[in-house]
């Protein structure tokens, strides 16, 4: 028999079709890489200097072999979502290793396998500093090593349970501080968990866990905790004290200037991230997106405050966000601020702001080799990467006093470092900056010939003050209903202090935005004509390109900007009932979540009541999207909107007397028909008195005794039915 021959009729036609079939399917397995918005949004210019810009290696994860190439003895994980955390666990890892002889690592979680913490041998030691944000939720980057721990049976290198024991991390030595405030009821949850988790698969804690309260001064809790804790470490690590009584302090950075010139392309003028972000998946903190700020418009604006409404445009950029999430903003320090710091430091007199630097850690083998993108200059240095603005640190002067040349600034710096009630007095109460501060050191060398005055050292300033950090906002849309634009609203920060009743002082990143408002309207003026100050708004150019933009005045308007995920979420039934209480500016979740309902409801869903409980001072004055509400909730059935003026009567009224007004109603919303709860604003008092009147309601509508109350408030938190989105 002769071979089979193909079928004459399988031709080039039948070769194409099947070529183009596997092609389609290909682009369609693809589809995401190829046609996203985020595929679109990595043609956009990055954030770095585009020549000499070099793409990092790869980070190698492995903290085990990074210590053993480094010779580190210890490592230090920071949980930190403004920057406290880190800067405490480098205040450590510098005490450690001057005071102690130890050999300290500091390393962000998110960039580490934490499934190796089984593999640190007896003889080193871990620390944790770890900050509680939210509803007792980690900092985003914890939130891995806290998924891992909240395991049944975490899966460590080694497996869950490699000897049979249940403690696969027996050999694991550590210490812990978590950071938290009284006024959340999830006081430092995250360092409590992180401590039992780990006593739990066999770790040995050394010394008391810290637990540091934000809400009174978490610099005096820390302080009292070092101490005792280190002379616990000393003992079980076999350490002694290298160093006695008084000696100058040694500098984590060396500052160099630049004397020949830097092309302008290599010097960063205000970037965040190192990295190309042409080649990011997705932006977050470490790799903002540089976001234009497509609107904004003023809410109210009367003698003693404003409110700015703001739309940061996201179109194109792969981002997205779902109603209740969070937008972080990373704000500039403004002019007078950086202007007051720098003549402090005689850069003024010798024409230097503008001069290019490059700051690095001394310690070649720092994982963290450079504190921001360099090269850059001392004013974009103050202007976007330090933190100007914020309290310098009992520590801070304690170090500057090692360094004092004179007795009177020796004295001033000793007592401000070592007398808690006398840097309250001088540091706390006034709120004053390390600019104001500085000034008054030179206020105390008065008798001293200025030549002979103290300097103090750049690189220990930008030790002491830590990174310029991101602001964050709720949300004030619903990312169904504007999917292109993320909405804010803020209440723009200017206060005067008891002591200080003369001097007004500004929130650094409201007034940022306020200035953006007035400059995108028009009416920016000079900052001396002005009751606020002014802010370099242009985002992240160099001066050329701005000088070339400055008769345009919505070029540019560009703020780093990201969507931190939240857990303030409207149930997936939009049948379920919803009761939100939002006084002044906690209103602006509640904005999102009504236009969300309303869409939903548009769409054919059905949706059950919803209720929104807001207060102000009155109607005509601070009432937060007047002109909205009554349009939306016409659309809402059996939904109604309850405002408390607390200004326009004799006796004032809040939110939390008109949710007790309707308590019958409220109670039966959520007793009986499965409502939500949600409270945003102020966790101190507000957020307090709300929960008090639903557990009244479960006692006078519910017939509940006091603890059974109580028990059942706290079931509907833990069921996601009663959630609060608040800030001290």
């Amino acid at each position: 028999m002769s071979d089979a021959t193909p079928d004459s009729s399988f031709g080039t036609s039948d070769v194409v079709i099947i070529l183009v079939t596997v092609a389609l399917s290909v682009a369609y397995l693809f589809r995401k890489s190829l046609f996203s918005p985020k595929a679109e949004a990595r043609k956009e210019p990055s954030l770095v200097p585009s020549q000499g810009a070099k793409i990092a290696p790869k980070k190698n994860r492995n903290f085990i072999e990074k210590m053993n190439e480094t010779d580190k003895n210890a490592v230090i994980f920071f949980g930190s979502q403004t920057g406290t955390a880190e800067d405490l666990a480098a205040r450590l890892a510098k005490e450690g290793e001057q005071r102690y002889g130890l050999r300290c690592l500091v390393l962000d979680p998110e960039d580490c396998d934490m499934e190796l913490l089984d593999q640190l041998p007896s003889d080193k030691i871990a620390f944790f500093v770890a900050a509680t944000y939210g509803e007792g939720e980690p900092t985003d980057n914890a939130a891995q090593f806290f998924e891992l721990l909240s395991e049944e049976e975490p899966e460590f290198s080694n497996g869950a349970d490699p000897e049979g024991d249940g403690k696969p991390l027996k050999n694991l030595k550590y210490v812990v501080f978590g950071l938290g405030n009284k006024t959340y009821e999830f006081f430092n949850a995250i360092g409590r968990l992180i401590d039992s988790k780990l006593t739990d698969l066999g770790a040995q804690r050394i010394g008391e866990r810290g637990e540091g309260d934000d809400d009174a001064s978490m610099e005096e809790y820390f302080l009292a905790w070092k101490d005792p804790m280190w002379k616990e470490v000393c003992e079980v690590m076999g350490l002694h004290q290298t160093t006695q009584g008084e000696q100058a302090v040694t500098f984590t950075y060396k500052l160099s200037e630049h004397d020949e010139k830097v092309p302008p392309s290599k010097v960063y003028c205000g970037e965040l991230s190192e990295r190309p972000d042409s080649e990011a998946s997705s932006y977050d903190a470490k790799n903002p997106y540089l976001a234009p700020i497509k609107l904004t418009r003023e809410l109210f604006n009367e003698s003693d405050g404003s409110c700015i409404h703001a739309e940061v445009d996201i179109k194109g950029t792969g981002m997205s966000y779902e109603t209740g999430d969070h937008l972080g903003i990373f704000p500039v320090n403004s002019d007078a601020e950086v202007i007051r710091l720098a003549k402090t430091l005689g850069l003024l007199k010798d024409n230097k702001l503008d001069k290019v630097i490059t700051v690095e850690n001394v310690d070649a083998n720092a994982t963290k080799r450079y504190p921001f993108p360099v090269p850059t200059t001392y004013r974009v240095m103050f202007r976007h990467y330090l933190d100007i603005c914020a309290l310098p640190s009992r520590q801070f002067f304690s170090d500057l006093a090692t360094l004092a040349n004179n007795e009177p600034s020796k004295a001033y710096l000793k007592k401000l470092g070592e007398d808690k009630d006398f840097y309250h007095e001088e540091v706390v109460v006034p709120c004053h900056n390390v600019g104001e501060m500085l000034e008054r050191l030179e206020e105390a060398q008065a008798s001293i010939p200025e030549g002979e005055r103290m300097t103090v050292p750049i690189p220990l300033l930008i030790e002491g003050l830590g990174r310029l950090q991101p602001r964050y906002y709720s949300i004030s849309s619903s990312g169904t209903v504007h999917p292109d634009t993320v909405h804010i609203t803020a209440v723009v920060l200017r206060y005067q202090t008891p002591s200080h009743p003369d001097r007004i002082r500004y929130g650094v990143a409201t007034n940022y935005l306020y200035s953006i408002h007035r400059h995108m309207e028009g009416t920016a003026i000079e900052e001396s004509n002005k009751p606020f100050p002014s802010y370099y708004i242009h985002g992240v150019h160099d001066q050329e390109v701005v000088e070339a933009a400055t008769n345009d005045a919505n070029l540019l308007i560009k703020v780093p900007s990201f969507v931190r995920k939240s857990n303030f979420r409207l149930p997936t039934d939009s049948r379920k009932p919803v009761i939100m209480i939002g006084p002044g500016t906690g209103v602006a979740p509640f904005r999102g979540f009504v236009q969300e309902r309303v869409y939903q409801a548009e769409q054919g869903k059905d949706v059950g009541p919803t209720m929104l409980f807001f207060g102000c001072r009155r109607r005509d004055e601070d009432f937060l999207y007047a002109d909205e509400w009554d349009a939306m909730f016409q659309k809402l059935p059996n939904s109604e909107m309850i405002t408390a003026f607390s200004r326009e009567q004799e006796h004032k009224i809040y939110v939390q007397h008109r949710l007790k007004e309707r308590q019958s109603q409220v109670w039966n919303l959520i007793h009986n028909e499965g409502g939500y709860v949600y409270v945003c604003g102020d966790a101190k008092r507000m957020a307090k008195d709300v929960h008090k009147v639903i557990v009244d309601m479960a006692v006078e509508s519910g017939a509940f005794g006091e603890e059974e109350a109580n028990e059942y408030v706290k079931k509907l938190r833990t069921g996601g039915r009663y959630q609060e989105d608040v800030w001290a």
